[in-house]
């Protein structure tokens, strides 16, 4: 049983660079090029380890203690968040909301690393990052209820165990809602088109690129893995959700999962691949549509 507790969280801390490999290769397929090699994240992240760290006169502390923050903070996530029926190291009533304050905690660090380095460039990509934030998190906690009402359970581990073939029978509509409300909320908190586009380094459109612009080195090969991290996290909530896959067949049960992933990671990049980034007036109301998605299925959950 260990084990399989501790395969949980490896998989997240081995497998998540490999979902941005993913959808550029999926992005150049559509553009008509070849591409970067699929392990291009792994090289990256590698690469800046090996090299040395630059920081401003005017940063202090907070800059440099951000990036191990924001780690800590998705390992404890990885330990929380079940994938593929796995058991999970840390198992209690409540951690779903935990869960969700676990990314509100390392938003927090990441605003203030951007605004301690005196820019008001990263100090408008903070603005924007809190804005929206600020729309997403009631998607996420709202689905979250949802589920956790239709199932009893405030347990991560416990409410995902509990979504079965017979479970998606009897309340198909709600979880198709809250589906595609979490869809949406993968979208933003990854800072993917059509919320955020990763590649643009535009002044005027630039939201979550910008705040990490002053980071070097080691420090931001640590934010890239934790933003891998935190795609594949919520990306296993998806999947927890979507998939109802819970035979006694471990090996079956997180291939499934596995599945599932690869195939969010192709999506994610046919959607950047067929779509413009949404004007920044606009992403608010995308935002509030995904909200609106998880009110209606606890509505649907609660009749």
């Amino acid at each position: 049983m260990i084990f399989l507790k501790i395969l949980n969280t490896v998989l997240a801390l081995i497998t998540a660079p490999l979902l941005l490999g993913i959808i550029n290769r999926t992005k150049a397929f559509f553009a008509g090029r070849n591409g970067q090699p699929l392990l291009q994240p792994y090289y990256d992240i590698w690469k800046l380890l090996n090299k040395g760290s630059v920081y401003s006169i005017a940063t202090s502390r907070i800059f440099r203690i951000g990036p191990v923050v924001g780690f800590s903070v998705v390992l404890i996530a990885a330990a929380i968040v079940p994938f593929g029926g796995l058991p999970v190291l840390l198992d209690f009533q409540g951690d779903l909301i935990l869960f969700a304050y676990l990314f509100g905690l390392s938003r927090f660090f990441t605003v203030l690393m951007a605004m301690d380095t005196a820019s008001s460039f990263e100090g408008m990509g903070a603005s924007r990052e809190v804005t929206f934030s600020a729309l997403t998190e009631p998607a996420l906690l709202i689905g979250l209820a949802a589920i956790a009402k239709y199932t009893g359970y405030v347990s991560l581990a416990q409410i995902f165990s509990s979504i079965n073939f017979d479970a998606w029978l009897n309340a198909a509509p709600a979880f198709i809602l809250i589906g595609f409300a979490f869809l949406i909320v993968f979208l933003s908190e990854n800072s993917r088109i059509p919320v955020d586009d990763p590649n643009t380094h535009l002044e005027l459109t630039m939201i979550h690129e910008v705040m990490i612009l002053d980071h070097s080195g080691p420090d931001l090969a640590i934010i890239l893995y934790s933003a891998a991290m935190k795609m594949w996290l919520l990306g296993a909530i998806l999947t927890g959700i979507v998939i109802p896959v819970h035979s006694d067949n471990v090996f079956l049960n997180v291939s499934a999962a596995l599945l599932f992933m690869l195939l969010l990671a192709v999506l994610t990049g046919i959607i950047e691949s067929s779509m413009a980034r949404l004007r920044l007036l606009h992403v608010p109301q995308l935002l509030i549509g995904a909200a609106t998605l998880s009110v209606l299925a606890l509505i649907l959950i609660l009749r």
